[in-house]
Formats: C-alpha cells, sequence, structure tokens
C-alpha cells in the first residue's frame, strides 16, 4: 500500500507558525481554546477579495486566492486578525464605522512594531485619532473616507465576522491573553538584546549556551545588572579567544563587549559570576581609574575587590582559581593596591579572568569575525543603567548590597563636570603639589621575599621649603553671576587644598584693581567679601600680579570673567573661567573652560 506523500506547506502555512512562535501570540495560540487558521474554499470570500477574516472564538478564515502573497504579507494579515482579539474589537466593534476605526488602529500598532508587510497599499501617514473618536466622526459624516476603506485584511468589507455567535461558556480573554504575550515579548526583547536569545522566536532553554542562559538571567531576574546586560555583547570566538590568549573571559568597555572562551567548561552559575565581575569592571570605569598605577596590579586589586562584593551578594558561583581574600573585605581598590603593592613579584604569579600576568580590563576592543568595528563609548550608558538597576533592586527589596559597591555607586551620581576635569588637569600641570622623597631615615614596608633588605619609605620633609602658589583675577562686575562666582570659587579652593597650596594671591577687578593679597583655603572659599561693582577692566589687574615682587614669576594666572570685559593680554602661563554662553571680546591665548 502506497502512503500518501504528505502535502508541502504554504506560504500560508509557514506564517501561521512564524506568528505563533512569537512569544506575543503564543499565549493566544497555544492552547485549547484558541485561535486558530483554516483557508476557505468559498467563492464568497475570493468574489470579494478578502484576506483573512476572524470571528470571536478566535478562527481566522483566509481565502485561497490571496495564497498569491508572500510570507511576510501573510504574517502581516495573521498578526492584524490576533490583533484585533488582543484588542478586544471583535466585541467592540459593532458597525463598520467602528471596524474600519479598528483597523486603522490595529494597522498603526503594526507599524510601529513592524510585523510583516502590508499586502495593500495604505496612507503613508494614518490618522493619529483614537479609534473611538475616528468612528463618531465617520458615522456624523455617513461614510469613510476613501483613501481608508481597505486598511484591514477584509478588503472593502470588513475584517471583523460579526455574525459568528459568541460560545455559550462566553467569549474566550483574549485581551487578558494578549496582556500575558507582550509581557513576555517585551522580556524576549531584553534578552535578544543582551545575547541571550538569537531572536524574538528563538525557543532558548537547552539549545542555548550556558553563558547566553546565564546573561539572560541578569535581564530577566537580576534588576541591578538587568540593565547593564542589555548593553553589552557577548563574543564567544575561539579564534579571538585563542589568539589573545582569554583564558576565561576579558572585557572591553569602549566597545561594550565581553570576550569569553567557549572551550571553558562551566555551568551557568559560574557563567553568571564571570559575567557580573566583567560588567562591574566596564560599569566602574576600572580602565580609566587606573591613573599612574602598574595597569596589572591595578585589575588585580579591582579583581580582589568586585569578587569580594559577588561572593557576598551570592551572585552565581564563583569559578577555580578567581582572586578572593576575605581580609580585604569593606577596601576599595586604591587600597587594595597601596596594600598589595609591596610584593611585585608575587603578584605578577596570579592571575585575571584572562590569565596569569594578562589583565581582563581591555582598552580597544579585540578583533574578531564579525566584529562591527569602532568602538561606542559607554561611560553614561553604563552610568545610568547602574543607577537604575540600583533603584530598582532596593525599590524590590532584594537584600543590602555591600557598602562598597554602594558607595562608588553613589559616586557615578555626580559625575565629574567636564569643565571641572579640565580645569583639575591644569592645575596638575602648573600648580604641582609638593614632592614626597624618600630616606632610609623613615620606616617602610619590607617586601615578603627580601625583608633583611631595608628599603627607604616616603615622607614630605619639615624643612621650609617653596610652597607653589597661583593668582587669580576676579571679575567682579555687575554683569557677574553669583553661581559662577560660587562654582568658581568652590572649584578653586578644592584644588588648593588638594595641593596643598597654603594660600593664592586674588585681585578684584571692576573699573579699578583690588589688591586683596595672599588669602587662605578657607578664605577664598566662602568668606571672600567682593568688592567693586563698576564697569569691568581687567588688565590692571594682571599688571599688577605680573609687576608684584612678592608673586612668583613662574605662577600661572587664573582670570574669572563674564564675558563682558576689555581686552587683556597676559604675559605668563593662564587660563580663563568663564559661563558656558559667554564669548571673550578677543582671541585668548591661555586655554578657556566653560563654566556648566
Amino acid at each position: 500500500m502506497t502512503r500518501k506523500k504528505k502535502p508541502e506547506p504554504t506560504v500560508a502555512d509557514l506564517a501561521w507558525r512564524a506568528v505563533a512562535a512569537h512569544p506575543m501570540f503564543a499565549p493566544m495560540t497555544d492552547d485549547y481554546p484558541r485561535a486558530g487558521f483554516a483557508l476557505s474554499g468559498h467563492a464568497s470570500l475570493g468574489e470579494r477579495r478578502t484576506f483573512a477574516t476572524v470571528d470571536v472564538r478566535g478562527q481566522i478564515v483566509g481565502g485561497k486566492w490571496a495564497l498569491r502573497h508572500t510570507e511576510a504579507e501573510w504574517t502581516w494579515v495573521f498578526a492584524h486578525c490576533l490583533l484585533h482579539l488582543g484588542f478586544g474589537h471583535v466585541t467592540t466593534a459593532h458597525d463598520e464605522f467602528g471596524a474600519r476605526a479598528a483597523c486603522l488602529a490595529v494597522t498603526r500598532f503594526q507599524r510601529a512594531v513592524k510585523l510583516g508587510t502590508e499586502p495593500i497599499l495604505l496612507p503613508a501617514d494614518l490618522p493619529a485619532l483614537d479609534e473611538e473618536v475616528l468612528a463618531r466622526q465617520w458615522r456624523a459624516r455617513g461614510a469613510v473616507p476613501d483613501d481608508l476603506t481597505a486598511t484591514g485584511t477584509g478588503g472593502f468589507d470588513d475584517c471583523l465576522n460579526r455574525e459568528v455567535p459568541a460560545p455559550r461558556t462566553g467569549p474566550e480573554d483574549w485581551p487578558g491573553r494578549f496582556a500575558v504575550g507582550l509581557s513576555a515579548a517585551a522580556t524576549a526583547a531584553v534578552e535578544v538584546a543582551a545575547g541571550a536569545r538569537a531572536s524574538l522566536t528563538d525557543p532558548g532553554g537547552g539549545a542555548r549556551k550556558p553563558w547566553q542562559r546565564a546573561m539572560g538571567w541578569f535581564a530577566s531576574s537580576y534588576p541591578l545588572l538587568g540593565g547593564l546586560a542589555s548593553g553589552f555583547r557577548i563574543v564567544a570566538d575561539v579564534p579571538t579567544a585563542t589568539r589573545f590568549e582569554i583564558g576565561v573571559a576579558a572585557v572591553s568597555a569602549s566597545a561594550g563587549e565581553i570576550y569569553i572562551n567557549p572551550l571553558r567548561t562551566m555551568g551557568e552559575a559560574q557563567w553568571r559570576f564571570v559575567l557580573a565581575h566583567e560588567m562591574l569592571h566596564a560599569a566602574l570605569r576600572h580602565g580609566d581609574r587606573a591613573g599612574g598605577r602598574d595597569p596589572y596590579l591595578w585589575n588585580v586589586a579591582a579583581d580582589y575587590v568586585i569578587n569580594g562584593w559577588l561572593v557576598e551578594m551570592g551572585v552565581g558561583e564563583v569559578p577555580d582559581g578567581v582572586l578572593h581574600d576575605p581580609d580585604l573585605a569593606g577596601l576599595s581598590a586604591e587600597a587594595v593596591y597601596d596594600r598589595i603593592a609591596g610584593d611585585l613579584r608575587r603578584l605578577r604569579r596570579l592571575g585575571t579572568l584572562r590569565g596569569q600576568g594578562k589583565p581582563d580590563i581591555l582598552g580597544d576592543p579585540l578583533p574578531w569575525a564579525r566584529s562591527p568595528g569602532g568602538g561606542v563609548d559607554l561611560d553614561e550608558f553604563c552610568r545610568r543603567a547602574l543607577l537604575t538597576g540600583y533603584a530598582y533592586h532596593h525599590s524590590q527589596g532584594r537584600g543590602l548590597l555591600p557598602a562598597g559597591l554602594e558607595a562608588e555607586i553613589r559616586v557615578l551620581e555626580h559625575p565629574p563636570l567636564p569643565w571641572d576635569a579640565r580645569l583639575a588637569r591644569w592645575f596638575d600641570e602648573f600648580v604641582p603639589g609638593p614632592e614626597p622623597r624618600r630616606s632610609f631615615a623613615r620606616p617602610s614596608r619590607r617586601q615578603a621575599s627580601a625583608p633583611h633588605i631595608p628599603r627607604p619609605g616616603r615622607w614630605v620633609p619639615d624643612e621650609p621649603t617653596p610652597r607653589h602658589t597661583f593668582g587669580v583675577v576676579l571679575d567682579t562686575s555687575g554683569s557677574m553671576n553669583h553661581e559662577l562666582l560660587g562654582k568658581a570659587l568652590g572649584a578653586i579652593a578644592s584644588y588648593a587644598t588638594a595641593r596643598d597650596v597654603p594660600a593664592a594671591r586674588v585681585v578684584f577687578c571692576d573699573a579699578v584693581a583690588y589688591d586683596a593679597g595672599y588669602l587662605t583655603v578657607d578664605e577664598i572659599a566662602g568668606r571672600v567679601r567682593v568688592r567693586g561693582r563698576g564697569g569691568t577692566i581687567l588688565q590692571p589687574g594682571v599688571d599688577l600680579l605680573e609687576r608684584a615682587p612678592d608673586f612668583p614669576a613662574a605662577a600661572p594666572i587664573l582670570i574669572i570673567t563674564d564675558g563682558w570685559c576689555d581686552a587683556v593680554r597676559v604675559r605668563r602661563e593662564h587660563a580663563y573661567l568663564t559661563p558656558a554662553a559667554a564669548r571673550l571680546p578677543f582671541t585668548p591665548r591661555g586655554p578657556v573652560f566653560e563654566v556648566r
């Protein structure tokens, strides 16, 4: 007996399977009673050139003539009918005008979420009014506009089959099922962004790798790092891991990429620990905070701190060989670095997640097979994602966080202002602080590998030494803003304190120059009595400082003005501090820092 060959699925069948697998529509199609699809042989549907109709039971009936259309167009048709069920239109649209307005609302939604391809020619701009408002307007006019008469899947007729009565048990709760699907689609979209799913229709489960499931866990179950997870790409590329000697993982904050070694056998819980470790490296900008420290030892210090936090929070399972010392709990990365930097020979043998002697904090992104090329600065994204996750963590009562991690997250709420950071670098260059000396007369930590060898300690001598200072020419005219004065004087005072500057020479200028002499840091910060409120001529103040016999020839001058002043000529190192919208009436030779 010859078995009949199973017919090949039509484009409509393929489109229905794809739509039914979409998380937004799965709750409406995956169990009984469910929405279903069947082709109709009735000539009436073909004569009316109808794609499909949907009734209150959820049954979608398509016309055979429409099989000539593509799978993408059928996807649009089925999504349109299911959205009618989800929006409750099958029970609320009671006449032609209500049905047409409902079709218009569904079409607008489909354009927003980009489901399928429109099989009919529709206007580029659809009315943005609510469907009930549109239905009332069309009823009052007695007609639907000609260009909006075929906005649904029913052609020039309704795509809502209102002739089929509701089941005896009452209509199915389609809006409730759709709400469940909408929530599932949002979760799936986050997992796709986090790299935990290949697509919205990816079934996941055992088909996904353990690191993909671990990243999906952050996106769906751990709000503190869930936002961060959506912004990072996992690069599981064996050639890249082999070429750059990545034992377990490494991260590039500038590219938002976490490079892992897919040949490393670990469970999902261990991958959670690894991925959280790398995301915190990037979010807390450990790569930029090394400063003048040894990059690898700084990486080791940051590893000790992050691993301690993750162990305390119980995130995942600690892999073998990671750096963790309970005696360092509660210390910052800077403090850990100062403590461990005394034994360089032993620390060089320690390994990060990348491997022994190799930092897992990378600068530029690594080239890999499908690399998009070029990195994106994720500083602002990481800051906002971590702050948002921190707020969700506490709002949902998920427990206390390590004090050190909370402190670092709070610091992210007040990042340094760009002008403030640039001004700090200017002070570093031209107003350096006193340099400590090394002396064998002072105690010092001795290296554990050679405790018998005395080593010099660092100390600042007590004998009189030349101290650095700087001059300030302050515009005190009537146009100066009090907020600018407060920010500028506060910044100057903080930098003077950080560099151990005992006093600064201050000159107030309006129509004439007032020499305030050397003022201490406290006086600069809050007890300065600003004099003068006339016009603004700054040159006499600059000349006063340049000719003063008690003002060092190498000391720089900082000029604070709102720009409403005469031209200024300065013969030594100088800079300007102005409001963001100000424009100097001359071409400055020194740097200009705009206070924002």
